[in-house]
């Protein structure tokens, strides 16, 4: 069965333009998962633009440890004013899983993975301190990835393909080859003992075919999409929806 982790990334935009609380990410995240999603991912960043680190902290009280929480950032970005750093909000809050994601302060969003013929040396530091704290690992790379292997190698459990490119051929309706490429990816790090997520401008158009393409998906990362769909049918619709196109 493939999991369903929903980014509440947008309902913090939405809160942090207004200066309130209100849309409540607390209320949005447990709204989610009263509808079934299985887990709840965030992406805090040094600039504070969406998410915060009290967020991050506040939704790891709410939510337990019945549901699996995703934490994902840089992790080689430094303490900066009240943010801790990614290290610091994983040893505090002790997710389920910390993906490690190649993202800096210029990025709008995530745009691409981690190299790991180049990132391999100083990757394998630091997930050996986040296994030490009891997090799952997942590595956020490319669907063309080379040596996608390494990922074993350095002590991570999981890899995140990152699903952009897929999403926009998709919309171009030539999305066979980038598919292909996401298959093959999947199949790779399967065979080299990882468990596989994907995520990135996944929707409820492109992610059946997905799914279809990699029998052992463990998991998926929706936010962007998922919270637009939202606006129109309500976060309980929505999750379902999901739910059903990752069921069938």
């Amino acid at each position: 069965m493939t999991s369903l982790s929903v980014n509440v990334n947008k309902i913090a935009v939405l809160r942090n333009s207004r200066g309130d609380n209100e849309p409540d990410v607390l209320a949005a995240a447990e709204a989610c998962i009263a509808a079934g999603a299985q887990g709840i991912t965030v992406h805090p960043r040094p600039d504070q633009r969406h998410i915060r680190p009290d967020d991050v902290r506040e939704l790891k009280q709410r939510i337990g440890d019945d549901v699996e929480y995703n934490i994902e950032g840089n992790g080689f970005a430094v303490a900066r004013g009240t943010y801790p750093g990614l290290l610091g909000l994983v040893e505090e809050t002790r997710p389920t899983q910390c993906t490690l994601v190649p993202d800096s302060d210029a990025q709008l969003t995530s745009d691409h993975g981690f190299d790991l013929r180049t990132d391999a040396a100083r990757l394998r530091p630091l997930i050996a301190e986040l296994k030490r704290l009891g997090v799952r690992v997942s590595l956020f790379i490319d669907m063309d990835a080379i040596e996608v292997e390494r990922a074993a190698d350095i002590g991570a459990d999981r890899v995140e393909i990152y699903t952009g490119p897929y999403a926009a051929a998709f919309a171009r309706g030539d999305a066979a080859r980038t598919l292909a490429l996401c298959a093959a990816c999947a199949e790779r790090a399967h065979a080299a003992g990882l468990g596989v997520n994907a995520g990135h401008d996944l929707n409820q158009r492109n992610l059946g075919p997905l799914k279809a393409a990699i029998p052992h998906l463990a998991e998926v990362s929706i936010g962007h999409a998922l919270i637009a769909d939202a606006l129109y049918a309500g976060l309980d619709a929505t999750v379902k929806a999901y739910l059903r196109i990752l069921a069938s």
